[in-house]
């Protein structure tokens, strides 16, 4: 049985809000100084990309809609893989200047799914 794509967009705004969460009221040294954030962090960014690359298989169109897919997969795949070469500065720069596009796009296809 195949998963609605919207489970998908759902799963992305989860994990992208909750990176806002765990973020607030820290700056770039903080996020640094603290490997619980930092692995909750990438722990959210690993949802993401998955649930893009598996929406992507679903419903290419709707993940086409999305700005940068292939490098949020890319992204998801150097965290998972390339684990030890992550950068901390660019996984918080990725947090606090990519995420809110995606959160957006991802809420304004959820919005006009009626989701």
């Amino acid at each position: 049985m195949q998963r609605d794509p919207r489970a998908f967009l759902w799963d992305v705004r989860e994990a992208a809000q909750a990176i806002q969460s765990f973020t607030a009221g820290l700056d770039v040294k903080d996020y640094v100084s603290n490997e619980l954030v930092q692995a909750a962090v990438e722990r959210k960014f690993e949802v993401i990309g998955e649930a893009l690359n598996q929406l992507a298989k679903l419903d290419a169109a709707m993940a086409a809609r999305i700005p940068d897919v292939p490098q949020i997969v890319a992204f998801r795949n150097q965290l998972i893989h390339g684990y030890a070469t992550v950068n901390p500065d660019t996984v918080w720069n990725i947090a606090q200047n990519t995420l809110p596009g995606l959160l957006s796009a991802v809420q304004a296809l959820l919005d006009e799914l009626g989701s």
